[in-house]
């Protein structure tokens, strides 16, 4: 039954009322913000986890008390099998998919003479390979919504870190991989891609201080930062696709 509101009381907007939005890794830190703030929006919520349990319980809880249904499901995202199954339980669940947000991610820092073959793959795995394989098991049920799809890729992928060329080559592959499918499934699905730079959590050490200085917003970036930047892209214009938007201040200017 809808709460009752007192007369003058506005209520927040909620333009994801009735959809349904899918965030990978969404238990704990950006991508727990961006399931928040998907579900401040109106949004019923799925997140993936796979060894945080007790988080993506608690953010489930947290997702609820906003008016929303919400779910958590584990999931190995290295394994086809096992996202075809996740993306089956939701529509089971909600009867609909319209937003993906492809969070979930690896970040390592390691030498470049350093980097094993199997530190690369797993990189690759885990950054690439996951929202390719999350996003064509999907695709179904996005394109009959005219539906949304949100890679989180990073400042590293446009700018090169000497110190995680792993990391930096396997979101620069995803910023690529996002406008080719924004141009693969135009005009029904959307695709678009945030790009955050440094972003942290609570107390910093010296070296985040620095990064702050260095930053022309003069401070480091949240997790709400992105959130932000995910729920203009899953409510904005349908018309807009194959962007790339930095989330970093101006540090990478």
């Amino acid at each position: 039954m809808p709460k009752s509101h007192t007369r003058g009381e506005r209520r927040a907007p909620r333009p994801l009322a009735d959809k349904t939005a899918l965030v990978t890794g969404g238990a704990k830190r950006i991508g727990r913000a961006i399931a928040l703030r998907l579900a401040a929006g109106g949004a019923n919520v799925a997140i993936t986890y796979k060894g945080s349990q007790v988080e993506a319980e608690d953010t489930v809880r947290e997702l609820a008390r906003l008016d929303v249904d919400a779910f958590a499901v584990r999931t190995d995202l290295g394994d086809p099998e096992s996202i075809r199954e996740m993306v089956a339980a939701i529509v089971l669940e909600f009867g609909r998919l319209d937003v993906l947000v492809n969070n979930a991610g690896l970040f390592e820092p390691a030498a470049l003479e350093s980097i094993s073959v199997e530190q690369w793959d797993q990189m690759f795995a885990t950054n690439t390979r996951a929202p390719f394989l999350v996003a064509q098991a999907a695709y179904p049920q996005l394109r009959e919504a005219g539906g949304r799809i949100i890679n989180i890729g990073s400042l590293g992928g446009i700018h090169p870190w000497a110190t995680h060329a792993h990391y930096c080559t396997s979101k620069a592959a995803l910023h690529m991989l996002s406008q080719t499918m924004a141009k693969a499934w135009a005009p029904e699905i959307s695709v678009n891609c945030v790009a955050p730079g440094m972003i942290v959590q609570g107390e910093v050490g010296e070296a985040y201080v620095q990064f702050a200085e260095k930053t022309p917003m003069r401070r480091n970036g949240k997790a709400e930062d992105v959130a932000e930047a995910v729920m203009f892209f899953a409510t904005g214009p349908h018309f807009i696709t194959g962007q790339l938007m930095a989330v970093d201040g101006g540090l990478g200017l």
